[in-house]
């Protein structure tokens, strides 16, 4: 379908017509432009909160009554928000360095308490300025538990597990506050947090690039052993991205065990199998798979394909008509390396037995057969209207995704 886009809302790219790629009968359209929007959540009120880290600011979309949002600015002078989200009346924020809880009424966020200080960012003296995970993201557990994902400083920085606190990992700071702790650990970049209907904490995460080939054999047609060289065929399919369950204690295995979705592992052209994945050792960091025992550790319960950038992650509990009833949605924001990219898409995970089902495509179209785009999806969460919106950081919009009525 053509993407709709209101009046006064046709600045580029969103000035020449853009097809989407939606199920049948429903239809998408332009609710509000908000230059870089990340992550999302809804307000009591019924309106739409939407993190800016590049301006330092959160907004509030409120509904007007044709399909629009005015914008106004709730939050600002903050350092890089991303991660939102609610309990009841009391907003919480992530920013690069700390998360605060705000009272939420009448359209403001007020009186800001700390919940977690001290997080590293690029202002953590032994980072020297460098940090390539700096954005934050939180979820609150039906308990009032925080969990924070704190990412990786970069690519195999193996010492981020064990700095203070923890990073590439998954912090949890107990109800009515305390020091926090690590909920799970060897998590590159768990940028998707959530919490799913039966209070099980999830995590969709970025995984790592340039993979070395870890098998001790000919990849292909290679004269000799391809063990330990970067090959650009499988880098792009290697490692898997995991969306994963996460209990007490879980490592997701970074940087030592990359989950390996190949039916044939080290196969070229392999199928591969996106469901319970198993880990194999990553030669570069792990090569005799002392530090870590990667048969060992439980597979991951679904994965996205390699590069996909899966970021904001939210769940669904019959808020959606049909097949989309229940389950996961994921915006998968594409590949920046991988030849042909990974196209961008708002993925569907059906909730199948207290887990979830395949990946299935709700939204794409947003990437040519030449690998330009005109968006990319950063996160999608059911709205009180039983629609589905989109936040699109690289097409400055939000959009709302209307099932047919």
């Amino acid at each position: 379908m053509t993407l709709v886009v209101p009046e006064g809302m046709g600045a580029a790219p969103l000035d020449v017509a853009r097809q989407a790629l939606v199920p049948s009968g429903w239809t998408m359209s332009v609710f509000a432009r908000v230059p870089s929007a990340r992550l999302v959540a809804w307000a009591p009120d019924g309106t739409l909160i939407v993190s800016v880290p590049g301006s330092g600011t959160v907004v509030r979309l409120t509904p007007g009554g044709n399909g629009t949002a005015a914008v106004s600015v709730l939050l600002s002078g903050l350092r890089q928000p991303h991660g939102i989200a609610f309990a009841g009346s009391t907003l919480y924020v992530a920013q690069t360095h700390r998360v605060d809880a705000y009272t939420y009424a009448d359209g403001a966020a007020t009186d800001p308490q700390p919940v977690v200080t001290g997080l590293p960012d690029a202002s953590t003296p032994e980072l020297g300025g460098q940090y390539g995970h700096v954005l934050k993201s939180v979820a609150v557990g039906g308990d009032g538990a925080v969990y924070v994902s704190v990412g990786s400083t970069g690519n195999i920085s193996a010492e981020d597990l064990t700095a203070t606190p923890p990073r590439a990992s998954i912090l949890r700071v107990p109800p009515g506050g305390g020091a926090p702790e690590p909920f799970a650990v060897g998590v590159r970049n768990g940028t998707g947090l959530a919490i799913a209907p039966d209070g099980a904490v999830w995590t969709a995460v970025n995984n790592r690039d340039n993979i070395q080939y870890p098998f001790d054999r000919p990849y292909g047609n290679a004269p000799e052993s391809s063990l330990g060289q970067v090959i650009p065929e499988y880098v792009r399919d290697h490692p898997v991205e995991p969306l994963a369950k996460l209990t007490p204690g879980r490592n997701l295995g970074w940087p030592y065990c990359n989950p390996d979705a190949d039916v044939d592992p080290g196969v070229p052209g392999s199928p591969q199998d996106f469901s319970d994945v198993p880990y194999v050792r990553d030669v570069q960091n792990n090569p005799d798979g002392r530090l870590l025992d990667c048969a060992g550790l439980p597979p991951v319960e679904q994965t996205l394909r390699g590069h996909s950038a899966p970021l904001g992650l939210s769940f669904v509990d019959g808020g959606l008509p049909g097949e989309y009833a229940h389950g996961a949605l994921v915006g998968v924001h594409g590949s920046w390396n991988a030849s042909p990219p990974r196209p961008p898409e708002v993925s569907f995970f059906p909730w199948q037995n207290g887990g979830l089902a395949d990946q299935q495509t709700l939204v794409g179209g947003f990437q040519a057969a030449d690998g330009s785009r005109w968006g990319r999806p950063v996160a999608a969460v059911v709205g009180p209207d039983q629609a589905v919106y989109i936040t699109d950081d690289s097409a400055g919009a939000v959009y709302r995704l209307a099932p047919p009525t």
